[in-house]
């Protein structure tokens, strides 16, 4: 029988080698979960729930005056210019939002001017590529009207195409 210590034989080392990696895993899993903002959750989401009856009244609103718009970029996604029609007056102008679905950082907000009877226009950051929220409403945020904009496509409509 040979008296070798221990740390000399490879079968401890072997036994040893599960829990330290699981260690290592779960520092690394914890790190990750403390230096990473995952963005999704808001911090007044109660009042955002309570809020959605109000979102729901400005897009009835937008129904019943019959607005609808087409915005469309340009091929750099530098500058946006919008179609605008509906019932009754045209306002001044009016606010775009382009909201990405689960990175909040990334949303823009774009002031739109009138340049001419229902076409506005204005400057913008060019968005990442992917699926945007399009959110667009009057200065007064009496109405509104939403949509889904893929980057890939030069346009979008909301409500129906103006005519």
């Amino acid at each position: 029988m040979s008296s070798t210590p221990w740390y000399r034989e490879p079968w401890p080392w072997l036994l040893m080698a599960g829990p330290v990696l699981v260690v290592a895993a779960s520092l690394g899993t914890a790190w990750l979960a403390v230096s990473s903002d995952d963005g999704v959750v808001a911090d007044d989401y109660y009042k955002q729930g309570l809020a959605i009856n109000q979102v729901l009244d400005r897009e009835a609103r937008a129904r019943t005056l019959a607005i609808r718009a087409l915005v469309t970029f340009n091929p750099e996604r530098t500058r946006v210019r919008l179609q605008l029609a509906g019932d009754g007056p045209l306002p001044a102008g009016v606010t775009l939002r382009l909201a990405h679905p689960t990175r909040a950082g990334e949303d823009q907000t774009i002031g739109l001017a009138a340049v001419a009877g229902g076409v506005f226009e204005g400057a913008m950051q060019p968005p990442a590529s992917g699926r945007w929220h399009v959110l667009l409403e009057d200065a007064a945020a009496t109405w509104r009207l939403s949509a889904s904009w893929q980057t890939e496509t030069p346009s979008v409509a909301l409500g129906a195409p103006p005519g």
